[in-house]
């Protein structure tokens, strides 16, 4: 949004928000940070992460637009403008993304006030971390084909299931949950649960380490876990429709309650430092016009994104209400794979050095990029899952066999 079209208000907090972030930048963190929050393993990772977020919260960067009841500022149109400021600003991401990005705005749509108030606090100061508990060994892009179960039992619900690739399941307290509570419908057999996890009986989380070395992933085992019903969201066998309202917020197409970290943009600047830096026949790797032409493809998507996320904000340019939201999840992780990638071609040789060669371009981070990046091709539905649901449901093309 350009500035013109800023209320008063708006511009107030946005100068704020600038001042704020220039003044108070934390120290520099006690160990290495991941790239992302999903792939935060250790313990003084989160400690900082999570004192960050806290900083960020108390300051009213976070829940800005959170009516004040639940813990938020209660202004209007303003989160937008912290998160844009908070990724200008180069400070840390916010470890809490799972709670920000999902589980506050589906409690906001779907949640009783007392859920409201129970929940949202703890997940916009980053105290009380979330996960999310959709994928299963045999329903990842496919959600539908939930088999963990939620049984009634009194007031309670007895949970037994698998869950699988659970960021931050490690570190949460609490989990977003697909449980199927009837084996007689497919969709309408699926109920939505905000679970318990850290330290609750009858939970075992185990991590799951990747090719990187991290082990921000998790598995989840549910063996008669007990689910109060005061933790079921919306109504039984509605959990299909509360879990879109989910991932309408995880594959970008709302604001969410908070941000922080890089974007296109800064992601953009780093490709073009790496490049500066690095000698291709004795010129800097910047004055290759295959490399400049290869950047500039990338500033172009960049722009793309960024257009297409203000496109999203306008109701009367939105004809289809999944087109952008799913277009810009496949855009989205798809250019970061490719910003990875020309960031390794750059880089040569050198690319093969990883994260604890002191020799190595940017610390490893090129290399390290790369390989997370097939993380968010996957997330959310993978990109070719993506792709069928744009060409069958919005573009109206005839389903694929």
């Amino acid at each position: 949004m350009a500035e013109r079209q800023l209320t008063k208000e708006q511009l107030e907090f946005q100068q704020y928000a600038r001042t704020w972030l220039a003044e108070n930048a934390p120290p520099p963190p006690p160990v290495r940070l991941p790239i992302s929050p999903i792939e935060v393993s250790s313990v003084a990772q989160r400690d900082y992460l999570q004192e960050w977020q806290s900083a960020c919260y108390e300051a009213g960067l976070i829940g800005t637009d959170v009516p004040t009841e639940y813990g938020g500022g209660g202004r209007e149109g303003c989160q937008r403008i912290a998160n844009t400021e908070m990724s200008r600003s180069g400070t840390p991401f916010l470890i809490n993304v799972v709670g920000l990005s999902m589980a506050v705005p589906t409690i906001l749509v779907h949640g009783t006030e007392e859920q409201k108030r129970q929940f949202i606090p703890g997940a916009l100061s980053g105290e009380e971390i979330w996960c999310q508990g959709f994928s299963e060994p045999g329903a990842g892009s496919d959600m539908a084909n939930q088999q963990t179960f939620a049984e009634p039992r009194g007031d309670d619900w007895i949970v037994n299931g698998h869950k699988v690739w659970t960021s931050l399941g490690h570190f949460a307290k609490w989990m977003i949950l697909i449980a199927r509570t009837s084996h007689e419908h497919k969709y309408d057999g699926l109920t939505y649960f905000l679970c318990p996890i850290g330290g609750h009986p009858g939970v075992t989380v185990r991590p799951l380490i990747k090719m990187t070395g991290e082990s921000g992933f998790n598995e989840v085992l549910f063996e008669d876990a007990v689910i109060p019903d005061s933790g079921r969201l919306d109504a039984i066998g509605k959990g299909w429709t509360v879990a879109m309202t989910t991932l309408t917020h995880e594959r970008g197409a709302a604001e969410g309650a908070g941000s922080g970290g890089g974007d296109a943009g800064s992601a953009l600047d780093s490709l073009i430092d790496l490049a500066r830096k690095s000698q291709r026949g004795g010129v800097p790797a910047s004055d290759d016009p295959v490399t400049r032409d290869a950047i500039m493809q990338q500033m172009i998507v960049a722009e793309g994104l960024r257009q297409n996320g203000r496109r999203a904000r306008v109701p009367a340019l939105v004809e289809h209400p999944m087109r952008l939201p799913l277009q810009q999840k496949v855009s989205g992780s798809e250019f970061s794979q490719e910003n990875a990638r020309l960031g390794i071609q750059i880089a040569g040789a050198r690319s093969t050095l990883y994260k604890l060669d002191p020799a190595a371009p940017d610390a490893g981070h090129w290399p390290l990029a790369y390989m997370n990046s097939y993380g968010g091709t996957i997330a959310a539905g993978t990109n070719e899952i993506q792709r069928n649901i744009l060409g069958e449901r919005v573009l109206g093309l005839a389903k694929s066999k």
